[in-house]
């Protein structure tokens, strides 16, 4: 768990999560890592299929049944993570109060209002529905390449990221998106304005033709389909948690709300809105971050408590907990079973995830490729996102409409390089929730769930050695472990600036069919 130099290192990293193993487990375990599969037999009882080997999965019915000729066990009152490994099963957590969908609902119908009042601003004039006349002013500038850059994509994507990987893993998005407006502020914005655009295809049409502007309209849609697809998941995924529904469903109506204020009020109707989501949407979002880091107690898991039979990997852990001497090993510090869990009913214990404890980022993440030893960090990756999005993004529609509907070139130069600033400041911080969300949800905690049948030789872990994320652990955060207050006010930005994405692409078929 931790390498030659005796540094603390973290178990919360690529590809998966483990802790030691608590009973004598069985020899030949399956390469394979493979979801959890239940099935019930005819009488009704849950009969476990816990590995893919049948072999494996024969050998643990005759261990539980003590049967040689049964060839699955029931794990009826438990899970395959319990029965296989001795972890209890994850605790449920309560749904979400029904105020929280209601108040984003709201701000949907809201948004969408304000776009279809822009009907009586654009007058019918293409260049106010493209380019919002090229009045834009700075403050508005601000706000929408800010609400454009941290959207759904940037926001849940950074926090999710930080969560199953690292805190690096997720900043990353965020930043390469800021120095994408920086660049664009240095080198292209104030071209981009002077041109007098429509769109970012015409800016092509001027130089090259109508070929090579039907050719970049047709890689614009496509690339900016993926972006809204990015969105309407984004979009999707909150609505469905909040609203219970499938996401099927959600996605759906997040499309329909947005094609409809789109192509109603055109830019007008986003530039404006994107006004209300910089003064609700976004400021919510860093005011959470910010709230979090200073009164969370605990901003990454500490290291772990254990349980009985546990063993301490230093005398640092063993003095936190009042370890005792191990019965096999009375050289080795140990789970004291006296203190935390003098009975059943009575018993404070975790997963062994974190033997050296947890951190909320790593210094040298970004620099040293064994970081996270002993598992992977992918800071090739992770330098590759920041390129990609910073140089990728200069050709992207959402940014440079921005530009075009400035009212001088000089405030699309200003609006941009602010607006780049404003994202570090709003999504560097919101990476950092990642580290917190692991404290409630993470392999550590009383919800974690793992995957029996995976393996991790350099732990020695033959079974339940990948942690399986919660993929609603950010949103279960933000409806159970915040001020009711700021998740609302967190979960509004984060929808509110998704719609402004999903604008773009249809904008661009739009002006393509035009």
């Amino acid at each position: 768990y931790n390498d030659m130099s005796g540094k603390k290192l973290s178990c919360s990293s690529k590809p998966c999560h483990a802790r030691p193993p608590r009973i004598t487990l069985l020899r030949k375990m399956s390469k394979a890592i493979l979801p959890i599969i239940v099935n019930f037999d005819l009488f009704g009882h849950a009969v476990a299929q816990c590995f893919q080997d049948p072999d494996t999965n024969a050998e643990w019915a005759l261990i539980i049944n003590k049967d040689s000729t049964s060839t699955e066990f029931s794990i009826e009152g438990s899970c395959c993570q319990e029965t296989v490994c001795g972890l209890k099963c994850p605790e449920e957590t309560p749904p979400p109060a029904k105020m929280f969908g209601k108040a984003v609902i709201a701000s949907i119908l809201f948004f969408v209002t304000v776009g279809f009042a822009s009907i009586f601003v654009i007058k019918g004039k293409s260049e106010n529905y493209f380019v919002a006349g090229r009045s834009l002013p700075l403050w508005v500038i601000i706000a929408t390449l800010a609400s454009q850059s941290i959207d759904s994509n940037a926001l849940l994507g950074c926090v999710t990221l930080s969560y199953k990987y690292h805190f690096w893993d997720g900043a990353v998005l965020p930043i390469g998106l800021g120095c994408s407006l920086i660049l664009n502020a240095v080198f292209i914005a104030r071209h981009i304005n002077l041109d007098r655009a429509l769109t970012l295809p015409d800016v092509f049409a001027k130089r090259y033709g109508k070929l090579v502007e039907a050719m970049v309209s047709c890689c614009t849609i496509t690339s900016f389909l993926c972006l809204l697809a990015g969105n309407l998941v984004g979009t999707g995924a909150v609505l469905a948690y909040l609203l219970t529904m499938t996401p099927t469903g959600a996605i759906w109506m997040s499309a329909v709300l947005v094609f409809a204020y789109t192509v109603a009020g055109g830019l007008y109707s986003v530039a404006y809105t994107d006004v209300l989501q910089a003064a609700v949407g976004w400021l919510g979002c860093m005011t959470l971050a910010f709230y979090s880091i200073k009164n969370e107690k605990i901003t990454a898991p500490p290291p772990s408590i254990g349980f009985p039979s546990y063993k301490y990997p230093d005398d640092t852990t063993c003095e936190m907990y009042d370890g005792v001497p191990c019965e096999n090993d009375v050289t080795a510090c140990c789970y004291n079973t006296d203190k935390w869990c003098p009975s059943d009913n009575k018993c404070f214990y975790d997963n062994g995830a974190y033997p050296f404890g947890d951190q909320s980022h790593f210094t040298d993440q970004m620099t040293n490729a064994y970081s996270l030893t002993p598992f992977p960090n992918a800071v090739v990756f992770n330098w590759a996102n920041i390129f990609v999005l910073a140089f990728g993004n200069l050709a992207a529609l959402d940014f440079q409409a921005r530009c075009m509907a400035s009212k001088t070139a000089k405030i699309a130069t200003i609006g941009c390089a602010i607006a780049g600033c404003l994202t570090f400041i709003v999504g560097i911080p919101f990476a950092y929730l990642g580290s917190i969300t692991r404290v409630y949800y993470g392999p550590d905690s009383a919800r974690a769930s793992f995957e029996t049948d995976s393996c991790h030789i350099g732990l020695g872990l033959p079974t339940c050695a990948r942690w399986l994320p919660d993929q609603d652990g950010f949103l279960k955060y933000l409806t159970n472990e915040v001020p009711s207050f700021l998740g609302t006010w967190c979960l509004i930005g984060i929808v509110a600036s998704s719609m402004s994405s999903m604008y773009f692409p249809l904008l661009g078929i739009l002006f393509f069919i035009r």
